[in-house]
């Protein structure tokens, strides 16, 4: 077998370790943007402690077959930006939040698809999965929600023991 077989067989091993360390993997195209952008996007990733990688969809894709997944082998075409990701929404969010902030990146950064806990998702669901807050955020709501039934009693309880005196 020639070296630039093996080569490949090594990266596409490298993309399958990826994918089955990631909870979510999100496809998104990228067509001419500058290395300014580019620079930024990585930065933003690199912040949530993802990963933005390019590699040759053919290899992704053939990283996904060996894993039993088929259903990216429509997406898999043209520039293909790949965001590995530690949990389920950060990788949308930011994509989301990127164009958001930077209308000139609306159609240069588009989702695909995503890869989140096993499953396929659509281009809408990657736009719903960005809509999703973060795990802190939830938890912190969850922690106020539980909180204010008691922080509430307590100020009853003090008023009327206040009023009493």
């Amino acid at each position: 077998m020639s070296a630039n077989f093996e080569a490949k067989k090594v990266i596409v091993e490298e993309i399958k370790e990826k994918i089955s360390s990631s909870k979510s993997v999100v496809l998104t195209s990228y067509d001419r943007l500058t290395v300014k952008e580019v620079t930024d996007l990585r930065n933003s990733f690199r912040k949530a402690s993802c990963e933005y990688k390019v590699y040759k969809n053919t290899l992704v894709r053939k990283a996904f077959n060996e894993l039993g997944v088929t259903e990216f082998d429509a997406d898999l075409n043209g520039a293909t930006a790949f965001i590995f990701c530690p949990d389920e929404t950060s990788g949308c969010s930011i994509i989301a939040k990127a164009v958001k902030d930077t209308p000139a990146l609306a159609n240069k950064v588009v989702p695909k698809s995503a890869y989140v806990g096993g499953a396929y998702v659509d281009a809408e669901g990657v736009k719903k999965l960005a809509a999703i807050p973060s795990r802190e955020v939830l938890l912190a709501k969850m922690l106020g929600c539980l909180q204010s039934p008691i922080a509430n009693l307590a100020f009853v309880l003090k008023a009327i023991a206040d009023k009493k005196s």
